[in-house]
This record gives C-alpha cells, sequence and structure tokens, in this order.
C-alpha cells in the first residue's frame, strides 16, 4: 500500500499522506511553513473546535445545513474540543497572519472525520459554512483566553492569594525590619508584608477579569472583513449563545465586527494585565529570595523549603529553587507582550495578520504563569519557616526606630542617636537612655516595635513629652 493518497484543492493536486485526516490545503502549509516546530497551543485547537461545533449547530437549526451532515459535523468538532486528533494538527505556528492554514486545517479534520461512505462533508461549503478564517481565528482566540483565564490563571491566582493569607494570620506579631532602597526602615509586621504581596495579586485578578469583559465579545459572523458576506443575519448571535451554554459563560456578538476582525487591542490589553501579573510575581519571587538569603551571610529572615541539592560542588547547599523557575516565568510573559504589542500593532486596513503569534503567546504565558503560581503556594509559601530569632536580633539594632522620637526630641538629636546606636552596634534603646534626656519608661514605649508598625504619633503622645 502507498504510504500517500491524492488530495485535491483549488490549485491542484498534491500527495498527502495516506493516515493523515487533514487534506491538500494543510498539506501545503505544512511544506510552506518549516519553521520552528512548535505546534498551534491545544487550548486554541480545542477552542476552534468549539466555534465550528456552535457554528455547526446553528447552520443546522437555521435551516443551512443537512440535519443528517450538521450534527456529523458537531459531532467531528466535539471531538476537537474534547482535545482529540491532536496529532492532526502538524501546522507551525509561524504561518499564514490570518491563521487560515489553521483554520482550513480544522475544516479539512472536521470534514474528513464526518464523512463516511453514505455522508459528504465538504470542508468549504459544509463546515466552513458561513464563516472565513478572518472571524473563526480571532473568535477562536478569545474563547481560548477566557477559557484560559477563567479555568486556569484565576484560580490558580486565588489560590496563592489564600496561601498568602493564611500564612499571613500567624505572623501579626512577628515584627521585622522594613527596606526601603534596600537599607533599613521603620517596622513592619511580617502579616504587614505578606498582606501587600496579596493586594498584588488581588488587584492581578480584578485586572484580568475586567479585561475579560472586552475579551468575550467575538466577531464572528463578520465573515472576511466584517461585513457578514455570506452569514446568516442571524448567525453571530446564535452563534455566541451556543458557545456560552457549552462553555458556561458570557460570549456576545461584537457589535462592530469590522473592528474585531481589523484590531486586537482587548488581547493586546489581556496580554498587558498577564505582563502586570508577572510583574507582581517578580516582586514577590524576589522580596522571598532576599529574605531567604544566607542561611548565615544573608537576610536570613525566613526559610524555605529544602526541594533539592543546589550544587554539583558544595555539599549542603540549597538554593531557592521555585522563585528562580518563577521568575524565568516572568521573564518570558515579560517579552511575549512585547511581542503581542507589535502583533496587536500589526494589522492593515481590515485585517490583522499576526494572529497566530499573539493566539499562542497569550496562551502560553497563561498557562506558564497559573502553574509557576500553584508551585509558588505549594512549595514555598506553605512551607516556609519565621527565623524569628533573626528578625528580633536585627530589629532591635535597627537605628532608624529613633524614627519615633523625633516628635519628642527633634530630628537633629534623633539623627545623632542613631549615627551613635551603628557606629556602637549598640541597641537604639540603650543608646537613647543615655542621650535623650527620657526615661527608660517613655523610651520603651516610643521604641515598641509593634507599636511602630501602627504608624500614626499616638506612641509619642502617648510618652507625653
Amino acid at each position: 500500500m502507498s504510504d500517500f493518497r491524492i488530495e485535491r484543492d483549488s490549485m491542484g493536486q498534491l500527495q498527502v499522506p495516506a493516515n493523515a485526516l487533514w487534506g491538500a490545503q494543510t498539506q501545503r502549509a505544512v511544506e510552506n511553513f518549516p519553521v520552528s516546530g512548535l505546534k498551534m497551543h491545544p487550548a486554541f485547537i480545542r477552542a476552534l473546535g468549539m466555534v465550528k461545533a456552535s457554528a455547526a449547530e446553528v447552520n443546522t437549526a437555521l435551516g443551512l445545513l443537512d440535519e443528517a451532515q450538521g450534527q456529523a459535523i458537531v459531532q467531528a468538532a466535539e471531538q476537537l474540543a474534547a482535545g482529540q486528533h491532536t496529532d492532526a494538527f502538524p501546522l507551525d505556528r509561524f504561518q499564514t497572519g490570518s491563521g487560515t492554514s489553521t483554520n482550513m486545517n480544522a475544516n479539512e479534520v472536521i470534514a474528513h472525520l464526518a464523512s463516511s461512505a453514505t455522508l459528504a462533508v465538504h470542508a468549504n461549503d459544509h463546515v466552513n459554512l458561513g464563516q472565513s478564517s478572518n472571524d473563526v481565528i480571532p473568535s477562536s482566540m478569545r474563547v481560548a483566553a477566557q477559557q484560559m483565564m477563567v479555568r486556569e490563571v484565576l484560580p490558580a491566582l486565588a489560590h496563592l492569594h489564600a496561601q498568602i493569607a493564611t500564612r499571613a494570620e500567624g505572623f501579626g506579631q512577628v515584627v521585622k525590619t522594613g527596606r526601603t532602597h534596600l537599607m533599613d526602615a521603620m517596622p513592619l509586621t511580617l502579616a504587614q508584608e505578606f498582606s501587600a504581596w496579596g493586594a498584588q495579586l488581588a488587584s492581578a485578578r480584578a485586572r484580568i477579569a475586567d479585561s475579560l469583559k472586552r475579551v468575550a465579545r467575538l466577531p464572528i459572523g463578520g465573515t472576511a472583513i466584517g461585513s457578514g458576506i455570506n452569514a446568516h443575519p442571524e448567525f453571530a448571535s446564535r452563534v455566541c449563545q451556543a458557545l456560552s451554554r457549552r462553555l458556561g459563560a458570557d460570549f456576545v456578538a461584537a457589535d462592530d465586527k469590522f473592528e474585531g476582525i481589523a484590531a486586537q487591542d482587548d488581547l493586546v490589553e489581556l496580554s498587558g494585565q498577564l505582563n502586570a501579573l508577572a510583574v507582581a510575581l517578580t516582586k514577590i519571587a524576589n522580596d522571598l529570595r532576599w529574605m531567604n538569603s544566607g542561611p548565615l551571610a544573608g537576610l536570613g529572615e525566613v526559610e524555605l523549603p529544602a526541594l533539592q541539592p543546589g550544587s554539583s560542588i558544595m555539599p549542603g547547599k540549597v538554593n531557592p529553587v521555585i522563585c528562580e523557575s518563577l521568575l524565568m516565568v516572568c521573564a518570558q510573559v515579560m517579552g511575549l507582550h512585547a511581542a503581542n504589542t507589535v502583533a496587536g500593532a500589526s494589522g492593515n486596513f481590515q485585517l490583522n495578520v499576526m494572529l497566530p503569534l499573539l493566539a499562542n503567546n497569550l496562551l502560553d504565558a497563561g498557562q506558564w504563569l497559573a502553574s509557576g503560581m500553584r508551585l509558588l503556594a505549594d512549595k514555598v509559601i506553605a512551607g516556609l519557616r519565621v527565623r524569628e530569632d533573626i528578625i528580633s536580633a536585627a530589629l532591635s539594632r535597627n537605628p532608624i526606630l529613633v524614627t519615633a522620637l523625633n516628635p519628642v526630641i527633634g530630628y537633629e538629636k534623633a539623627a545623632a542617636i542613631a549615627k551613635r546606636a551603628y557606629a556602637e552596634g549598640r541597641p537604639v534603646l540603650e543608646v537613647a537612655v543615655e542621650d535623650s534626656g527620657l526615661s527608660r519608661e517613655q523610651l520603651e514605649r516610643l521604641l515598641n516595635p509593634l507599636l511602630l508598625t501602627r504608624g500614626g504619633i499616638h506612641a509619642g503622645s502617648s510618652a507625653g513629652g
């Protein structure tokens, strides 16, 4: 038996692997784009299958597809939506900028699966009925992005936020030295430090959720350029309703389908929110690395769980590997956002021509961030140990505590006490007893680190002068 079969399209005939589910148009793209070896993201193919199934369902209900053909297309497309036949999508990510090759890949695979000895299903006439690559691909991008955020990124964000909040509950009485410019500053509780991380994550969740309101507007039904040529007037709204039912989402037909085809500003916005999340996670991961540094020659405020040997030559060394992994993810996401910005700006007149790049970058970024956040929550935050002895020893020698004396003895006198305490390596309280003119009792109230974490001037007022 031959390893190939002959397939035909509008440009002629060519050989296709005998067992391949795709046809001639996909095979041409396979031969045209041997670029990276990177395939379209599986989440995008699943979303594309869902769009095709919904379109066939609607076309059948509208009487535009024969019942048998419609049902066969729906069943085949739902197999793609379920993650089956991934090996039937061999195309490189770096292909035609509209994603037409991948749209036809799906059309051909679905037609092949839906056809039988008694039923003929055509890739263009039936599977692609009322559609164009130019509205199907941008719509599938939005469906895939929305699902990635709702099913992976937002739950992972919530999980990390909850883990940080849980650990913070036990740290309300742990007072440590604050730092600005990497230099000693006023004290705060470890709970306050953790709460700042939590607030960053809560803001990230809110920003992503807000962006999804705009991502939910699909240009499906706009067909070639947005005018809706060859699509039934009810096709767009009905497909969005079908998708919403299938996915438990709230997709709506875009009011201006020209925008959704020619511009991808909403997806660039979502990319920006993932970029901002990467920025927040970079801050958190680096704070943890600094706090864990040492354990003897660094800050040594916390001890992260030991997960693996840290050196091939230095026995006993343990590194903050999860934080480092997450930092690389964040750096890559920032790079992807730069590429997404260029991709979003690469529309001319009625079509953006970097759709596959934007689609895959968004899904890669979301998947990697979600994985990284769960690892940080479960392998770092959940098991870190606080070294209260180290924290307390450093806090007692922090010369910046004299800030609380400003309202009582003045800035200049407080500065002199701070400088002497630092020069002599003595606690601020001991030097202040000697130089401030205040009693030890007054100073213990003024310099109580826990009270200083609450802000205001109540400590000075209670000392009475």
